[in-house]
């Protein structure tokens, strides 16, 4: 009898080690063992020379998706190219028509300066399955606005690095002449009159200044499987992230823009687009530059004084209360 009792023991406690080395396993313990330090290691596809003139290797990404609409007019006046102040490349869901009419309302009205050129366009991918109405709206979207550049991708969260690549590709290729370029989600606010004292300063920002600014995260890698961002060695080896910035809504400048779109041509694609840019910029020699003004969380709202010198605020899923928000914000001054 003694023995079936000891058998039965150490089954029990055979299941409980498996069951505890499966548990570790699937919440990366043992991923973390195995990565690679970044700061010793750190070699993203392609390496090389690749900010020469000519680069020694061909371009492995294109992003060379064919546009729906183009938008290609939206910097153009009288036939001739302008040069606009500011850009911003609108990063939408393709249903969400209510919240691009109360960005055309609040922070992306381009006459909101008389003095200042500011071009707004909206970034859209097509469903994954074809949806005749919903390309329609889309299509009477843009015969009234003029402002839709959509690509013939699937427009998922996976494929943000595309749609954000889109509006690179978009803006080198349609308004190649914009000082600088503000990219973010439909569900921000926004302050055009922050952003663009944020980029006067003739010292701190000349015109040859390669600006990429947001707010700046220092992280690591998700490594347990039940994480919405989990990454596994095979896609990502190091133990930390690049520095990067959160691509809810980030600046950049022209020289920045063209730095980074052409370093991109030279870099393997990954599917997180904060991450994507983050190790761009690195290869380019580009760093971010933080700003506490960026908000990835909602900044909370205790009246205009309390937005003085937000320049962008995640949290904006309402297109009432954005207009709301920005109308007094604006009323104050400071947006």
């Amino acid at each position: 009898m003694l023995p079936r009792i000891c058998i039965k023991f150490k089954l029990k406690y055979v299941a409980s080690a498996v069951l505890a080395l499966l548990t570790l396993d699937y919440f990366g313990a043992f991923t973390h063992m195995f990565e690679a330090d970044f700061e010793q290691t750190f070699s993203y596809p392609l390496e090389g020379d690749i900010l020469s003139y000519r680069p020694a290797v061909e371009p492995i990404n294109g992003y060379n998706f064919s546009y729906i609409t183009d938008c290609q007019h939206k910097c153009r006046e009288d036939d001739r190219m302008i040069a606009p102040r500011l850009v911003f490349i609108v990063k939408s869901a393709m249903e969400n028509f209510d919240r691009r009419v109360a960005i055309r309302k609040s922070w992306g009205w381009e006459k909101r300066f008389s003095d200042v050129k500011i071009r707004t366009v909206f970034v859209l991918g097509r469903p994954a399955v074809p949806n005749r109405r919903l390309q329609s709206l889309i299509d009477l979207e843009y015969a009234n606005y003029r402002d839709i550049v959509q690509g013939d991708f699937v427009d998922a969260y996976f494929n943000n690095t595309i749609k954000t690549m889109m509006g690179f590709r978009w803006a080198v290729s349609y308004c190649p002449r914009a000082k600088f370029y503000m990219f973010a989600d439909d569900d921000f606010y926004v302050s055009s009159k922050n952003l663009l004292k944020y980029v006067r300063n003739p010292v701190n920002y000349p015109d040859d200044v390669k600006l990429f600014s947001g707010f700046v995260f220092r992280s690591a890698p998700h490594r347990h499987r039940s994480s919405k961002w989990y990454v596994s060695l095979d896609e990502y080896p190091w133990h930390m992230w690049p520095t990067y910035v959160t691509a809810g809504a980030f600046l950049v400048s022209h020289e920045a823009l063209f730095e980074m779109y052409y370093v991109s041509m030279y870099t393997k694609h990954f599917r997180f687009d904060d991450i994507y840019l983050g190790i761009v910029a690195l290869k380019a020699g580009i760093e971010p530059l933080h700003s506490e003004e960026f908000y990835f969380h909602k900044a909370p709202f205790l009246g205009p004084q309390s937005y003085k010198y937000v320049l962008a605020s995640h949290g904006y899923d309402s297109p009432e209360e954005l207009v709301k928000i920005w109308n007094e914000v604006r009323a104050a001054g400071y947006a």
